[in-house]
């Protein structure tokens, strides 16, 4: 293999006409130029330099070697600026995938934030459920997901790395006209012989925070309908469908023809994390992101408990 720091010394002494030349530009001994381009010959297996008493011309196998030089060095010179760009935040990518809810309320914050400090950078965000999001991050294919877990039940993997972000509690969601939406004192054991709305089994563990909760209460919750969607969870809970627990990070928005309730000592939460892999390299990008995140996460609670106590 041709040794890239002897394709330097052949195109010095290319441009300069002259070992000496060749060696004052580098810093060499002529001697140490001379031996640079002989070993680069052994390995060329051919003569790149004939030496005459007026310096020295390249071969055609040498004026061959330089021109692909030339290009291999324009390579390995941008490669190292990128490099250096990535280091510094002045270039690069990065993926993140995030929740539905966790995307429409967190993320907007986030990454206008991380673009504007770090502009260079090209950031890409995809909704995916949390355990996609974390299969997603172990395939390589993004380099942060946000994910959740229950407070009781924390999730145990690893090859993540998790930084929390917040607790985010999950409200009781009723029609208006329903005869429990003004209750006072409303507890979840009051909502035994509801219909409920959830998330999928299979890939929302918010509907294994309600079953949890609902176990503690005493019953086993009727699901009437399944969807991630917490915007449409709200339109059938409107049109008297079931109720449901909807996370406080989807409330962002919430329809006129329904009541959030506050379960007191019986809320319920979740809690929200940005995850890395663990033990493996994580860019400047990455760890920006995850300390905007968590910056993003205080933030929102913070203005969370000061809406609260005005209430």
């Amino acid at each position: 293999m041709l040794d890239v720091k002897r394709l330097r010394v052949l195109r010095e002494v290319a441009n300069r006409g002259s070992f000496s030349g060749a060696a004052e530009a580098l810093s060499y001994t002529q001697s140490a130029i001379s031996q640079q381009i002989a070993a680069l010959e052994r390995e060329a297996g051919t003569m790149l330099v004939e030496r005459n008493a007026r310096g020295v011309r390249l071969t055609e196998a040498g004026q061959a070697l330089v021109r692909h030089a030339d290009a291999i060095l324009a390579r390995l010179d941008a490669a190292e600026r990128e490099l250096e760009s990535i280091a510094g935040l002045r270039g690069g990518r990065l993926r993140v995938v995030a929740f539905l809810s966790a995307a429409a309320s967190l993320m907007p914050l986030a990454v206008a934030e991380f673009r504007r400090r770090h502009p260079a950078v090209e950031i890409s965000l995809e909704p995916r459920e949390p355990p996609e999001g974390i299969d997603c991050l172990k395939a390589g294919e993004c380099d942060v997901a946000l994910g959740l877990e229950s407070c009781h039940r924390p999730l145990e993997d690893p090859a993540i790395e998790k930084r929390t972000l917040l607790e985010d509690p999950m409200f009781l969601a009723l029609p208006c006209g329903h005869p429990l939406a003004r209750k006072p004192d409303l507890r979840l054991s009051d909502l035994a012989d509801e219909a409920w709305l959830q998330g999928d089994t299979a890939t929302c563990p918010d509907t294994m925070i309600l079953l949890r909760a609902a176990t503690a209460a005493g019953f086993e919750p009727r699901i009437a309908f399944q969807s991630n969607d917490y915007t449409a969870i709200q339109g059938f809970i409107a049109a008297g469908v079931g109720v449901g627990l909807i996370p406080d990070l989807a409330l962002n928005s919430v329809r006129d023809d329904i009541v959030i309730r506050d379960l007191g000592d019986q809320t319920t939460s979740r809690r929200i994390f940005a995850s890395t892999l663990a033990g493996a390299y994580r860019s400047p990008a990455t760890t920006a992101m995850v300390d905007i995140l968590e910056e993003v996460g205080r933030d929102y609670e913070r203005g969370r408990r000061k809406l609260a106590l005005a209430s």
